[in-house]
């Protein structure tokens, strides 16, 4: 019998941060640092407003592009956080999630054989996006020399005739690199001069440890060429109720609506009522949660540097990215000896990509007594060496 997969489908690879989950969930006494996924609960006030929208029946389609109030209130996020303006009636988009936001903008711009470039490290699903979409992802390296940074030369370096977008993200996940105000500056003229489409993703935007989060729609030159990705599972531990958006120009986001409608019609209704409250009233928790990872965060990364490793200091999202080169072991060997030898589940950072080889992508979003146990616990796995 043929294979009747398609020759897309065969060319990407399964999720190897899934990989290493799974096989961790068939263990006894494992600390997971692979999942990137807060530990908190979704604030109360954020599920009680759900439940009251489900009590009084709100449970129909809302508006293909979002209920009005929601889109309201990210347009006014917008303006508040960052000082950009946007159309709450065309151009903001209510999606199922970031994900989704960022599948149906790849596939509005990408045309086969069209290339992307890609700021690498990168998550896993944007490589293979773009490759669904019929088009060709090219990395970008954003390396530890330049604190996972996007620099001009590194852009220039990459950008071919076939160039037609740049897909970033920072705060970056995996390595927690991020840019400011001034980074998004300095590749803005290169940007324009070449033509390019800026989609950046800002999910871990406000999960930010030092000054103001930053996005790339703030620059001038680059508003009327960049997409925002952003949603709410991050900021607001809602990463169940599959709630994101897209602020995008117009002309993009109605035909990211055209794709929206087909394959998703609308996003959770209930959801949609929670974002909501989080985005009016969700600030103190999420300051809170903020507060504490930022423990969390000097916690682990001392903790590596005294174990040998040498790490940089995150400043975004929920992610360490130590180095272990000087172990002599690849990230890959590394990660699944320390998963066999002292049950600790870790990502190897080459997965996301050339920048990311000889690092760990490690979840610092778990408690700190179990936080703990994972430093001592690498610490001894690094000198039995």
């Amino acid at each position: 019998m043929r294979d009747f997969r398609s020759a897309r489908v065969r060319e990407i690879p399964p999720s190897g941060i899934r990989k290493f989950f799974d096989i961790a969930q068939e263990m006894e006494d494992v600390i997971s640092l692979g999942v990137g996924e807060p530990d908190y609960d979704t604030p109360w006030n954020v599920r009680e407003a759900a439940i009251s929208s489900i009590e009084k029946g709100y449970t129909a389609y809302t508006s293909n592009s979002g209920l009005n109030e929601l889109r309201d209130e990210i347009s006014v996020y917008q303006k508040e956080r960052f000082g950009v303006d946007y159309n709450p009636k065309n151009e903001v988009l209510v999606t199922t999630g970031a994900s989704e936001a960022l599948d149906i903008t790849i596939r509005t711009v990408v045309n086969p054989g069209d290339e992307v470039l890609v700021a690498e490290p990168a998550y896993i699903a944007y490589c293979s996006g773009v490759i669904l979409s019929g088009g060709v992802p090219v990395y970008v390296p954003c390396p530890a020399k330049e604190n996972f940074r996007l620099t001009p030369d590194s852009l220039m370096e990459k950008i071919t005739p076939k160039s037609k977008a740049l897909l970033c993200n920072f705060p970056n996940n995996p390595s927690g690199g991020v840019m400011t105000v001034d980074d998004y500056r300095a590749i803005a003229d290169i940007i324009v001069d070449h033509d390019l489409l800026l989609i950046s993703d800002e999910i871990y935007n406000e999960i930010t440890y030092e000054g103001m989060p930053s996005s790339a729609a703030c620059v001038e030159e680059l508003r009327e060429r960049t997409v925002i990705i952003n949603g709410f599972s991050k900021a607001y531990s809602m990463t169940g109720w599959r709630i994101g958006y897209i602020c995008a120009p117009e002309e993009i986001a109605a035909a990211a609506l055209k794709i929206h409608q087909y394959v998703m019609l609308s996003a959770p209704t209930m959801s949609q009522y929670a974002a909501i409250e989080a985005v009016k009233n969700g600030w103190d928790a999420r300051n809170e949660m903020v507060r504490e990872y930022n423990i969390r965060r000097n916690l682990f990364v001392n903790g590596m540097r005294r174990a040998g490793l040498e790490c940089h200091m995150p400043k975004g999202a929920i992610y360490a990215f130590p180095s272990v080169e000087s172990t002599g072991l690849s990230d890959q060997e590394f990660a699944e000896r320390l998963l066999k030898e002292k049950h600790i589940a870790v990502v190897p950072g080459s997965i996301f990509g050339p920048s990311g080889t000889n690092h760990l992508r490690c979840c610092y979003a778990i408690s700190r007594d179990n936080l703990v146990t994972a430093i001592e616990r690498i610490e001894e796995f690094v000198n039995e060496l």
